[in-house]
């Protein structure tokens, strides 16, 4: 994991983005740890540049929640990846409304429960789940113009992104932004199970959670989500 006391980087240029061919096609891909503020991040740079935006960890969610609807065994490996195949996923890209849906009925909220949350891991670490995962999220990510988040966006999803954003924040700060989106009380909980998580995906055999290719890291710790989105657009609109 990278070192969480590296200085955030200063923004080149912070301002909005007027209507511009440069950045038409742009594609921005942040990764990071669980709740560093990506989904916050992301969607506010999205509206702000009038780009689409992408949550690809809703997609892992969304696959999840069915296979809990289906009654299939979440940790084993061969029944997910038999079943990877079967249902319909399709990812709304409006930043000021993202949607997920599944055989046609959104699930944005049901993916979000306690019950997606304890089985996302596992059934993310599938190769099949990965494999069809990454093949859509390529298919929407090619027409260009988007903000991407993820955990392996920059370094396995789509390599190439003009530009790549690593985000992170102390532990600490993690569990108490987490904690206070889902309206638990109990942050030391909502701690261990972040760290879970990120040592899951970190350690999986595909595409792992990892610090891509020259990619700015930026530590969301001591920043508020205006400097951080003001950081990333800025990566957008600096000078090629």
């Amino acid at each position: 994991m990278p070192d969480q006391n590296t200085p955030a980087p200063t923004a080149p240029d912070a301002s909005p983005l007027a209507p511009s061919s440069t950045v038409d096609d742009v594609v921005v891909a942040v990764d990071g740890t669980s709740g560093s503020g990506k989904s916050s991040t992301c969607r506010a740079v999205a509206q702000r540049l009038g780009l689409r935006y992408l949550d690809t960890g809703a997609q892992y969610r969304a696959m999840t929640w069915w296979m809990l609807e289906q009654g299939v065994d979440v940790h084993d490996a061969d029944a997910v990846a038999a079943r990877s195949g079967e249902p319909d996923l399709l990812s709304g890209t409006d930043p000021a409304a993202p949607t997920i849906t599944v055989d046609g009925r959104d699930v944005s909220v049901e993916i979000r429960g306690e019950a997606v949350n304890g089985a996302v891991s596992p059934v993310a670490t599938v190769p099949a789940v990965r494999a069809r995962l990454v093949a859509l999220q390529r298919e929407i990510i090619g027409a260009g113009g988007i903000v991407v988040e993820g955990r392996d966006i920059g370094s396995a999803v789509w390599p190439e992104a003009r530009v790549k954003v690593y985000l992170t924040a102390d532990p600490a700060a993690r569990a108490a932004r987490r904690a206070l989106e889902s309206g638990t009380a109990d942050v030391e909980a909502t701690r261990a199970s972040l760290l879970a998580r990120d040592r899951i995906d970190s350690s999986r055999a595909v595409d792992p959670l990892t610090v891509p290719e020259g990619a700015t890291h930026i530590d969301s710790t001591d920043l508020s989500l205006e400097e951080v989105v003001d950081l990333v657009a800025g990566l957008v609109t600096a000078p090629a």
